[in-house]
């Protein structure tokens, strides 16, 4: 968990099977100026209670926003949503190649978003 200390808080998903965080996985691999870019963009998304506003943020399906970073030629892409209790679940991450986000990479954060569900007791 990053950014406790005010009224909205950042979680990262983590997943039940294998005990992991992908977001915070993949944000850790990135490059020092690129992972600066990426938290700094979640700070915003925090600051804003869980919602900006084009060209930051996309609403993709039912509660899953997209947060959208963009650097250089790499497009980073993190699906998330506002959680109970003024929580942002950090559900899915990933580098975006085409032009519409990939049905399974929508998939995927739709099953981490039914897990978070199904394991509250996480995310409180």
């Amino acid at each position: 968990m990053i950014y406790n200390n005010s009224k909205y808080k950042v979680k990262f998903y983590k997943n039940t099977k294998t005990d992991g965080n992908p977001v915070l996985e993949y944000i850790e691999k990135l490059s020092v100026k690129e992972k600066a870019k990426v938290l700094k963009y979640i700070e915003f998304l925090r600051e804003n209670k869980g919602y900006l506003d084009e060209p930051y943020s996309k609403h993709i399906k039912g509660k899953i926003r997209e947060l959208r970073i963009d650097f250089t030629k790499n497009r980073h892409r993190i699906l998330y949503f506002t959680f109970i209790k003024r929580n942002i679940i950090l559900l899915h991450v990933f580098l975006k190649r085409t032009s519409k986000v990939p049905q399974s990479e929508i998939k995927r954060a739709e099953e981490n978003y039914h897990n978070v569900l199904e394991n509250k007791e996480l995310y409180e």
